[in-house]
């Protein structure tokens, strides 16, 4: 199919492109939401604006809407995102991996607009899935937490081995989502396979509020790959 990407510049996202990328499918343009609010109950938050790279960085077009972040009065803005592009594509590519609320909502919006859904890491189990990503050369850095056991030491920190077997234990001792599905950590991409340049933080700042944290990006370019 023909099909647009709902993406926020992190890892869920970026990877279910490319999933549906080698399942065959052609995404055709990437779909943003900007939300206001840092509590956000849809749309990732932090560094979105670095999306805009991404997508230049993929060689794709890029739409994006900005939204209020209010709870259920924010999909108005995503329907008015589907709406933009459902005479283009027959779908759209979703990375959640095991929130109900996200999924329903999204496939509502998107079947009244005639759209398919398609979410190839949904019921991922969330190991697999972090070391699918190290295998397939996904570079992928942390830019928020907001769950016990994970401190302002891991905001700009990116994921290898090393921080994967941490954060496993991390997350079986506090009993977070290893995958961060509930909002327990956000993330960047900085480099995946059809990226055709990769991205650099050039500059940012951690902001830490006694027991959460962001990495807030202020400047960041694309280079060459080795």
């Amino acid at each position: 199919m023909r099909l647009a990407a709902l993406v926020s510049g992190g890892k869920d996202s970026l990877s279910a492109m490319y999933r549906a990328m080698r399942q065959g499918h052609r995404v055709v343009c990437l779909l943003n939401v900007q939300p206001e609010r840092e509590d956000s109950w849809m749309f990732h938050h932090p560094n979105t604006h670095l999306v805009e790279l991404q997508a230049e960085a993929l060689g794709m077009r890029l739409v994006r809407v900005r939204s209020s972040g209010v709870k259920e009065r924010e999909l108005e803005d995503l329907r008015r995102l589907l709406e933009g592009v459902a005479g283009e594509v027959e779908g759209v590519v979703t990375g959640a991996l095991a929130s109900e609320y996200q999924r329903q909502r999204i496939e509502r919006i998107a079947s009244s607009l005639g759209l398919e859904v398609v979410s190839p890491l949904w019921g991922i189990e969330p190991l697999s899935h972090w070391r699918w990503l190290l295998d397939n050369g996904f570079e992928v850095m942390i830019t928020s937490v907001s769950a016990e056991g994970l401190t302002r030491e891991w905001l700009g920190r990116v994921v290898g081995e090393e921080e994967l077997e941490e954060l496993v234990e991390l997350a079986e001792r506090y009993r977070f989502h290893l995958g961060f599905e509930g909002g327990e950590a956000e993330t960047l991409v900085l480099d995946m396979p059809p990226f055709r340049k990769r991205l650099v933080v050039v500059d940012g700042e951690r902001v830490w509020r006694g027991s959460t944290g962001v990495y807030r990006v202020s400047r960041a370019r694309l280079v060459e790959k080795a």
